[in-house]
């Protein structure tokens, strides 16, 4: 079978390549530009700079992934010893055999080399579409989407240095190496027991897959953006038909992505944070500024409330638990800040 991925050797060179072309193309739409140097890059050149810039990082990240999957920190001793736990707890939980599921598609050969090339190159190809559409079609979604994409990818590959078999490797569970059976797999004619094979825990091809789903759902106003829902899905049939992944693996892959969600929201609420207080430090520094005071609007809330909370308190107080001079204490504190507030909204300005 033909590998349609790149070697990590091949993205990073290409990366370096569109990052050189970004950083030229922008130096190029520079105002103060030599008219010389400005004439060699003409400025719509300036226009896919941004594009140029965005692909060199996915390459960079695409290259980093490959040269990962070669590695890990502890070694390939106890890849088939994980992988065998995770086939137990599976059971234990009552999951669907991956066994069986594809045993029901084994006897029918077409459909099974259909999704060995659905799982040696599609994922890419989709992914990389998605992004270039989110690009093109939605500039202002796209740093959120780049953002969880790095995210997700970099939170797989620290969970990658700690090898796991993938199913296909274990025996006597029953599952066959359909790639190596049918002559597509991208390690080789024979399934070997190398780095490049025991990163079955979480599936990035599951976590891909569902990353643009909900980028499809979220971004399209389409009717039929629903339909993108059944990629990830369908993606989970293909690793498991193939017995690459365990369903662990994709659970595993849908949990990781869910944090990195929550991660970037954290995130950007830190950032608004830190923006409101340098905007405040810079106002305050400035001559003549005058911290604001509350509106009407606040105090007149603050005096509702104090009253709600008096009649709350007035209540409890009503219980024979309470004598009559607690009773006298209470009623006396809660209308003395009734008055403070409302004569603090009476003599504040309009």
């Amino acid at each position: 079978m033909i590998d349609l991925e790149l070697s990590w050797r091949a993205a990073a060179v290409t990366a370096a390549c569109l990052a050189g072309t970004s950083v030229a193309a922008r130096y190029a739409a520079r105002p103060d530009t030599p008219p010389a140097l400005a004439g060699a890059w003409p400025r719509r050149l300036a226009v896919a700079a941004g594009g140029a810039q965005e692909a060199a990082v996915l390459l960079a990240l695409f290259a980093l992934w490959q040269l990962a999957g070669s590695f890990s920190l502890i070694g390939p001793g106890g890849a088939l010893a994980r992988a065998q736990w995770i086939w137990h707890a599976e059971r234990v939980v009552h999951l669907p055999s991956e066994a069986g599921i594809q045993h029901a598609f084994l006897s029918h050969p077409l459909l099974v080399q259909a999704l060995n090339l659905y799982y040696a190159s599609l994922h890419f190809v989709v992914l990389i579409s998605c992004l270039v559409w989110v690009y093109v079609r939605h500039r202002r979604q796209y740093p959120q989407v780049r953002i969880t994409l790095v995210l997700f990818t970099a939170g797989a590959l620290l969970v990658q240095f700690l090898p796991v078999a993938p199913p296909r490797m274990l025996q006597g569970d029953g599952l066959v190496d359909t790639a190596a059976r049918y002559g597509q797999s991208v390690y080789g004619s024979v399934a070997g027991f190398n780095a490049d094979q025991l990163s079955a825990m979480p599936s990035v091809h599951v976590g891909w897959a569902l990353l643009v789903a909900l980028v499809v759902v979220q971004v399209s106003r389409s009717r039929w953006r629903w339909l993108a829902l059944g990629y990830p899905l369908l993606t989970l049939l293909a690793v498991i038909v193939t017995a690459n992944h365990f369903w662990l693996d994709g659970i595993a892959a849908a949990l990781l992505l869910a944090l990195a969600l929550l991660v970037q929201r954290a995130g950007r609420a830190v950032h608004r944070r830190i923006r409101s207080w340098r905007q405040h430090r810079r106002r305050a520094g400035q001559p003549g500024y005058v911290p604001e005071r509350p509106s009407v609007d606040a105090w007149t809330s603050r005096s509702a409330l104090c009253s709600a909370f008096s009649r709350s308190l007035a209540r409890c107080a009503s219980s024979s638990t309470y004598s009559w001079l607690a009773r006298a204490m209470i009623a006396y504190m809660i209308s003395s800040v009734t008055a403070r507030s409302t004569s603090r909204s009476d003599s504040s300005p309009a």
